[in-house]
């Protein structure tokens, strides 16, 4: 599959459903259609019915892996469905999800948004005691550990693992008769559940793709918990004791959410338009322009706030081709040199003789923002002055966010004076930590090692890089 953006890839999204008399299977469908901006190279799902469990999994987008004749033999009252990117482990199909084994206590399936960072110990404890693994995903280490752990019910394996595993995980898991929501006492990713119409429960990574089944009364999950959802109605255990302060992803609001996504009583579009409206305040005078124009989609609210609080008109400059990088059909060498120009195309006409202002959400390689320049320049725009609604990324993530090693980010390496001349930019601002926070309008609580290198949680570089050829999700 193409793709022409450097931007983060996310950690993939997960739902899980109980509806009796309903086809869940379809609705799974729907609710990861919801989810698909969260990962596009593999899909899976898996259903139980009371008695037994099946499962389709598959690489490529969820509308490639689902047909009506596979999803005909998804039947059931309960699923689990998950939409997945890669990121230093491999797409194949061994690494897709729900990863699915029989146990001595009955069928278990498990999909997994996040990264544990702790996940090579556990897996050569595991591999020591002789269980043996068919993929590199730390999804298959949790399956394991949960098959092996005592107790008399799945709360109180659940509940076992949990103290064990160290990192982001928010997790639907399917039994014969019950999916759980689990997630982790930092709360790293999101996960919300709600009430659907006709009776059950649906649990997803994110509020959209809740509301596209019709779910009502939705509210998070909160960190530490895990959410019991069968025929003796929701059920709530708090597992293990949250931690304080908690280490929200702040990318989500910034990149990776829907915008119609609501997290911890924040909506994401909001957030969005305050970080252009804070980042025009922090850069005002710095340079006079005619043009506001967005990198579609994510940087189209923060454009708006900028425009708002600066005065300077808000166009759309850049029309984006939405299609070109899901093509699994390789360009011509010719192409390929165009790189961002075939997933992007210039209004001229709104560009031409203006001094611009370039409003995007992250720089992390630096290998898309001087394409982006050149084109508006190509199309005759005097000056291009670039404003990022993030601080510099100069930390990976270990979290379960693919924004690669030290060595591969731009401003690891680069001041941002040397990154403004990289890229070819007249100018060249970030938001700071700061602004970033005033606009998420909360002091703590969200994790920002990728900008500032402090990690939640102690990690050990060394050993998450060269682990097992992560395969995180």
């Amino acid at each position: 599959m193409l793709n022409f953006s450097e931007s983060p890839k996310e950690e993939c999204g997960v739902i899980g459903i109980f509806a009796p008399n309903e086809d869940v299977a379809r609705m799974t469908f729907f609710g990861l259609y919801a989810l698909q901006h969260r990962g596009q190279e593999a899909a899976g799902m898996a259903v139980a019915d009371g008695l037994t469990m099946s499962m389709h999994k598959g690489l490529g987008f969820v509308s490639h892996v689902f047909t009506p004749n596979t999803m005909a033999d998804l039947q059931g009252h309960y699923a689990i469905g998950h939409t997945r990117y890669s990121t230093t482990g491999s797409s194949s199909l061994r690494n897709a999800q729900p990863f699915m084994i029989e146990t001595i206590h009955g069928p278990l399936a498990l999909a997994h948004n996040g990264n544990l960072v702790n996940s090579a110990e556990l897996r050569q404890e595991l591999m020591e005691q002789g269980v043996g693994f068919s993929s590199s995903s730390d999804t298959e280490v949790m399956t394991m550990m949960l098959a092996r752990n005592g107790g008399a019910t799945w709360e109180e394996r659940i509940k076992t693992a949990m103290k064990k595993w160290i990192g982001a995980y928010s997790l639907v898991i399917l039994t014969r008769d019950c999916v759980y929501a689990v997630r982790d006492p930092w709360g790293f990713r999101p996960l919300c559940i709600g009430m659907l119409p006709s009776g059950g429960h649906a649990v997803a990574s994110e509020t959209g793709a809740l509301q596209t089944l019709g779910c009502e009364a939705i509210r998070d999950v909160k960190p530490g918990e895990v959410v019991s959802l069968s025929n003796n109605a929701l059920k709530v255990m708090q597992a293990v004791k949250p931690e304080q302060p908690s280490a929200m992803c702040v990318f989500e609001h910034i990149y990776f959410a829907r915008p119609d996504q609501t997290w911890d009583g924040i909506n994401v579009h909001h957030v969005r338009q305050r970080l252009g409206e804070e980042l025009a305040r922090e850069v005002a005078g710095r340079f006079e322009a005619d043009v506001v124009i967005p990198v579609p989609d994510s940087s189209v609210p923060a454009a708006i706030g900028f425009s708002h609080v600066s005065g300077i008109p808000y166009n759309d400059g850049f029309i984006k081709n939405r299609y070109v990088g899901r093509t699994f059909i390789e360009p011509t060498d010719s192409l390929r040199k165009r790189g961002v120009a075939l997933k992007f195309n210039v209004i001229n006409e709104n560009v031409r003789d203006k001094r611009v202002v370039m409003i995007d959400d992250s720089i992390v390689r630096g290998n898309t923002t001087g394409p982006l320049i050149k084109l508006l320049k190509n199309a005759g725009a005097k000056e291009v002055h670039v404003a990022i609604t993030c601080p510099p990324i100069a930390h990976p993530c270990f979290m379960g966010v693919d924004m690669g090693r030290h060595e591969d980010l731009i401003a690891h390496k680069r001041t941002v004076e040397e990154i403004r001349e990289y890229v070819g930019a007249d100018s060249l601002y970030y938001l700071s930590v700061d602004g970033m926070m005033k606009a998420v309008q909360r002091k703590d609580g969200f994790c920002q090692a990728c900008f500032t290198g402090q990690y939640p949680i102690p990690v050990d570089l060394m050993s998450v890089k060269t682990g097992f050829e992560r395969g995180t999700k």
